[in-house]
């Protein structure tokens, strides 16, 4: 009752006690907006047109803007050849929402942009920054756009996670700014992202799976002078691009299937690792105007794209079976049938050139009319499964897998090859019942733990010996694998077969070696 009569007084001293607590606020804020652009005005060689301590800087300033209470939301200095170190107060003009200086010759530390939650576009490319603060694009939640090419006196630094906080950015292009390490995985935080520029860098490893999650337009991670590696099937699922630099690095395996990428333009890929047989659906591609594959370890037809892409004219070698476009020998065809169930490895692809498997094609023998009669791949590092196209090779009369990591059956169709002599395809992960071969063939399979039904043979075990291949010898309790080629002798101990088979005593077969 008493204290309800004053009420209304006490609201109005609430209202004028708060009313000049935000007066006291914004006067603050307008005046650290000054001191910084003081600092600022001090840190600048030249003066830009108009700054002067004699002039405010949201009237009179050039490239600046201020809103209408006084706060500055635009420096725009763009391509005025200036100097100077930034100050490090910057992250105070808490309404900044444009920040442009590129194509200057800005030197010393970047000063942080942290917290700026105003703040939609940075342009730093073409100064002579030397370093970047961590965390230093920390809490921009309103960052669309952030472009730093050409800042070569970067101390190396990493790729600034802390953008997962910027869901609206849209393009980031850092090249030649010495960003180091992997990639993180965490593009699916940027569902707007439409351009990734990151050419001329120390990035390692492999394309992060989550690229496939943020709607890229533009890809452009070319030249990186540390190499990324691996393969680039995730390209195959970002069906929004239409221009992809990935040339100069280690990508390796096979080029995938791009039809899903129905506005690709533009793909560079030269300079790498890759593998196998251009793909058909890669000439196919009806958006597609601009193409480079030189310098890869591409095998098979040379491709012919329509009248209409340009081939990128690179210096560099294929590994075409022809100079021009046309079909592969048969033989030919039938090994990269092969090579592909091995995931086409590297180590065919360096080795395998030209249209003549029995000219300098290493690893295959031929007879004098020129048809495939011996393929030796023993101890050559490779994955995949046995290719069922050794079938084709109808003169084929010794194959060699062994000492390997292929896994799977053993073909049936292989069994249908009439001069075959000798199989070996000991110590690999093989699985599967042995097929049945003719009794003239000598089937090695030791060392092949998921798969049943061992056999092994000696009838040609010198011959095999002196081809570099490790013979089966059975005994009691005990195989014997010499491998004459590497000068060295292993005994490896397993199950007894036993059987119509040729035994040696140990002290003969160490004379062999």
């Amino acid at each position: 009752m008493k204290f309800s009569q004053w009420t209304p007084k006490a609201s109005t001293s609430r209202f004028f006690l708060i009313l000049g607590a935000t007066i006291s606020v914004a006067v603050a804020a307008v005046d650290n907006d000054n001191a910084v652009m003081s600092s600022l005005l001090e840190a600048i060689s030249p003066s830009p047109t108009g700054w002067s301590h004699s002039a405010h800087h949201c009237s009179k300033w050039t490239g600046v803007n201020c809103s209408s209470s006084g706060r500055v939301t635009t420096i725009s200095l763009a391509n005025l050849s200036l100097m100077g170190t930034l100050p490090s107060n910057l992250a105070s003009l808490s309404e900044l929402t444009h920040f442009n200086l590129k194509g200057n010759r800005f030197s010393g530390p970047l000063p942080s942009f942290a917290n700026l939650s105003f703040l939609q576009e940075i342009f730093l490319d073409y100064n002579n920054f030397t370093s970047v603060p961590s965390h230093c694009f920390q809490g921009l939640t309103s960052l669309m756009v952030l472009t730093m090419d050409q800042n070569r006196n970067l101390a190396q630094w990493d790729f600034p996670i802390e953008l997962t906080g910027s869901p609206s950015l849209v393009n980031l292009s850092m090249v030649s700014c010495n960003v180091r390490g992997t990639l993180p995985d965490i593009f699916g935080s940027f569902p707007n992202l439409h351009g990734l520029t990151l050419s001329h860098n120390y990035l390692t490893g492999v394309l992060p799976p989550s690229f496939a999650e943020s709607g890229m337009q533009k890809l452009m991670l070319d030249n990186q002078k540390t190499k990324l590696v691996g393969t680039i099937n995730v390209v195959s699922n970002m069906t929004k691009l239409s221009q992809v630099w990935l040339s100069g690095n280690y990508f390796s395996g096979q080029i995938p299937d791009l039809s899903k990428l129905d506005t690709l333009f533009d793909l560079q890929l030269q300079d790498n690792q890759f593998t196998g047989v251009v793909p058909s659906s890669l000439i196919s591609i009806r958006s597609l105007r601009s193409v480079s594959l030189k310098n890869n370890l591409l095998q098979g037809p040379q491709p012919l794209f329509p009248p209409y892409v340009t081939i990128v004219d690179v210096v560099g070698i294929d590994s075409y079976c022809r100079d021009t476009p046309g079909r592969c020998d048969r033989q030919v065809e039938v090994l990269l049938e092969v090579a592909r169930d091995l995931g086409y490895p590297s180590v065919l692809a360096k080795n395998w050139r030209g249209n003549d498997v029995c000219k300098d094609w290493t690893y295959v023998g031929c007879d004098s009319q020129g048809n495939i009669t011996k393929v030796n791949f023993h101890k050559r590092h490779l994955d995949g499964r046995i290719s069922p196209a050794f079938a084709n090779l109808t003169e084929l009369h010794k194959l060699w897998l062994n000492n390997n990591n292929l896994t799977g059956p053993i073909p049936e169709s292989l069994t249908l090859l009439p001069h075959l002599q000798i199989l070996n395809v000991s110590y690999n992960n093989l699985s599967g019942t042995v097929p049945k071969f003719q009794s003239t063939v000598d089937l090695i399979t030791a060392g092949n733990p998921l798969m049943g039904n061992y056999t092994s043979s000696l009838k040609h075990n010198n011959e095999t010996l002196s081809n570099g291949t490790p013979p089966v010898m059975p005994g009691i309790n005990l195989c014997i694998a010499a491998d004459v080629t590497g000068g060295e002798l292993n005994i490896v101990p397993v199950k007894a077969v036993k059987g119509n088979r040729r035994e040696f005593k140990l002290q003969q077969l160490l004379q062999l070696g």
